[in-house]
């Protein structure tokens, strides 16, 4: 069995798995360009992030081991603040250092598809650093097309980085056939 199809998929919250979320958030923003940010974020910041995402009805998909230990999360958010773009969200999609590569993002990125389905979202945005090219080729794996670059739009670790937007246009469930 791959360590992808092992999983359990739950609905994260702060008191469960919020340490968890910092420990993968922190790790990335260190060692990865997967967030443009160089700080580490604080237990206080992580709390009021869980209490954004349920204030606006935004889930936070965790991928459980059969260990019990959360091994990634995925989620979405609002892709701009106005009321034109309220049929498009953001997502992100994070993977525990040591369970990167064994297909983890795949399953929790088609959890979170199948949850902005369900909530009748149009349109999902993928903003994704143009050097890294496993993430890029998941997002193609699930359809999703390019559809732009903003060149040098980041610096981080000495280097101007391209950031590349990755577009899945959803089918809302209110006119899926069947």
């Amino acid at each position: 069995m791959t360590a992808a199809r092992a999983l359990r998929f739950v609905t994260c919250t702060h008191e469960a798995h919020g340490r968890t979320i910092r420990e993968i958030f922190n790790e990335a923003i260190a060692n990865t360009t997967a967030l443009y940010d160089y700080e580490p974020r604080s237990a206080e910041v992580i709390a009021a992030w869980f209490d954004a995402k349920q204030a606006h009805g935004f889930p936070v998909i965790g991928a459980i081991a059969p260990t019990g230990s959360l091994v990634g999360f995925a989620t979405y958010g609002s892709f701009r603040p106005w009321a034109g773009y309220r049929h498009t969200v953001e997502h992100s999609v994070y993977v525990h250092k040591e369970h990167r590569g064994k297909r983890i993002g795949l399953a929790l990125m088609r959890e979170l598809i199948a949850a902005a389905k369900a909530e009748n979202y149009h349109v999902m945005v993928g903003v994704i650093d143009m050097a890294n090219a496993a993430s890029i080729a998941l997002h193609e794996q699930l359809g999703f097309v390019h559809a732009g670059t903003i060149e040098q739009a980041g610096f981080k670790f000495g280097r101007w980085l391209d950031v590349g937007f990755y577009q899945l246009i959803l089918e809302p469930a209110e006119t899926r056939a069947g």
